[in-house]
């Protein structure tokens, strides 16, 4: 089935292919400024396709995502600063390991409650589970969520900085959309589609829904685990202020309705569009930042309600019998 996904979906493999060449090429030419609003579009590219996952998929919004950013570098922060193993780099596997492994196990063991809520008490759940893990992370003091962890430096000495986390980030990117893929041509994405549409007929019918959405809640949690990983590492310094933000969550879901929900591409045309405004066009407008960039989502939303992509696919013709990016 996966072979049949790739075959069907050519012209979008092809096209991402490029894409990652030109990411690939692009530290050369940019100046270190615009190396970090690239840092930022691909940390938040994948942080939108790790939420499609279960969000645009399976239909099961999350308010409360940040609360795996957070989770994954806190785990990660204590494990390194704890043990300190040397070289660095195996250091920050070992790390990252312990990261992602919290978040898998925070997902499973609340997966068989709180995935029997559906729609708008999910959501609110999600965020509850967010602000209770940060406020736990902020009075504990085993957690340092208040006093904050100096994270270990991993670039290597004869790399720039700001160029070696641009390449992190693009690396997991990659494994992120890759994962995103897998996913949606496979037999679990077909699944989590049908219970995203009708969840109580996709169960009749046979499909095991229970084991599907646990399966699209683990990745996608430990998805983006490891970018809260790898975003604590390129800020050097983390409180729960700085991992634990509500504004992550509700972000991913604005890339997402904005390029258009259910998609691989539309998070991340969503995400590159509100990068864009926000950072370098917008930016100077101190004063009307906010209500220019909500008006400008308003008007988008209006004139494209299925998102950016579901308005300008059917031009190009380029879905081919129903199929969608």
């Amino acid at each position: 089935m996966l072979a049949q996904g790739i075959r069907s979906h050519r012209r979008w493999i092809v096209l991402a292919l490029i894409a990652l060449v030109a990411l690939a090429l692009a530290p050369v030419f940019l100046a270190p400024f615009h190396i970090r609003v690239a840092q930022l579009f691909l940390f938040s590219a994948a942080l939108a396709v790790a939420w499609t996952i279960l969000g645009g998929f399976a239909g099961y919004w999350s308010f409360g995502h940040t609360a795996f950013i957070g989770l994954g570098a806190f785990v990660a922060a204590l494990v390194e600063t704890s043990f300190q193993i040397k070289p660095a780099g195996l250091n920050f596997v070992v790390g990252m390991l312990a990261g992602t492994g919290a978040c898998a196990v925070l997902a499973a063991l609340l997966a068989y409650p709180i995935l029997r809520l559906r729609g708008i008490y999910f959501a609110i759940a999600m965020l509850g589970v967010s602000q209770v893990l940060g406020e736990l992370n902020n009075n504990v003091d085993a957690f340092k969520g208040s006093l904050g962890i100096v994270l270990p430096q991993i670039a290597p000495a004869h790399v720039e900085p700001q160029a070696f986390y641009y390449y992190l980030f693009l690396i997991a990117g990659v494994l992120t959309l890759g994962a995103a893929f897998a996913v949606k041509v496979t037999r679990l994405g077909h699944g989590l589609l049908a219970i995203r549409e009708d969840e109580d007929t996709a169960r009749m019918l046979g499909v095991p829904t229970e084991r599907y959405k646990t399966a699209a809640f683990v990745l996608s949690a430990v998805l983006t685990g490891m970018l809260g990983i790898i975003y604590a590492h390129a800020l050097g310094y983390i409180t729960s202020g700085s991992v634990y933000r509500t504004d992550f969550s509700l972000n991913v879901m604005v890339y997402a309705l904005l390029g258009g929900i259910g998609t691989l591409a539309g998070p991340i045309l969503g995400a590159g569009i509100m990068v864009v405004l926000t950072q370098m066009v917008l930016g100077r407008l101190l004063d009307t930042h906010m209500f220019v960039t909500g008006a400008l989502l308003v008007a988008i939303v209006m004139l494209a309600p299925r998102g950016i992509l579901g308005y300008v696919a059917p031009l190009l013709r380029w879905r081919k019998d129903g199929a969608s990016p």
